[in-house]
């Protein structure tokens, strides 16, 4: 849209790994400015409708037992599930209609709501608190797939789980994950890893 060429699709080396980060960050440097109100949300029309053509011709696949996962938590009564994405709540729902799930079955915060990850988690977890009536959690436990995810747990001082295999899974380890499994089909182990690290 913007005529940008050689971007830089390393989203860890962005200081927000957001959609609405990113954007910025880029803008930025190509322009030495902001997007303007008009330009950003062109661009998230743009985008979230490439989202919804690519689901159309490709769907998007859940991670191996997320679905399973997503449910099981949420109809226990020891777990609270909220969402927090770096990507905009329409492109995040678009993903997660493809794979068969419901991104407004739960509290949420994306970068509709802020560019750092770090403040979208934090909106996240006021949210899931807010839809609880009120009653903070007796603790807090992220489940990511990025570095950016473990290092925004850093920040937050919350306990992280990774989802990755191979080099990725080593990565989230030194990046402080206390435990990292290449997928949520073994909901017994990702229960207790959730129970061990509370």
């Amino acid at each position: 849209m913007f005529g940008f060429a050689d971007v830089d699709s390393d989203w860890s080396s962005y200081s927000h790994t957001t959609d609405s980060g990113i954007l910025h960050e880029i803008f930025e440097s190509r322009f030495g400015r902001a997007p303007t109100p008009s330009e950003l949300s062109a661009f998230r029309t743009h985008f979230v409708d490439a989202i919804a053509a690519a689901a159309i011709h490709t769907p998007f696949r859940e991670i191996g037992g997320a679905r399973q996962a997503l449910n099981h938590l949420a109809e226990s009564a020891f777990y609270r599930v909220g969402l927090a994405t770096g990507g905009w709540s329409d492109s995040a729902g678009c993903k997660m209609r493809s794979a068969g799930m419901h991104y407004d079955a739960f509290p949420a915060a994306s970068a509709d709501d802020a560019m750092s990850r770090v403040s979208i988690m934090q909106i996240a977890i006021d949210r899931v608190i807010a839809h609880g009536d009120g009653h903070h959690p007796d603790s807090i436990v992220y489940v990511g797939d990025g570095i950016w995810d473990a290092r925004a747990c850093r920040q937050l001082k919350l306990p992280f789980i990774g989802i990755a295999a191979g080099t990725h899974a080593e990565k989230l380890r030194q990046e402080g994950a206390h435990a990292v499994f290449p997928d949520y089909t073994g909901i017994a182990e990702f229960c207790a890893a959730l129970a061990r690290v509370r």
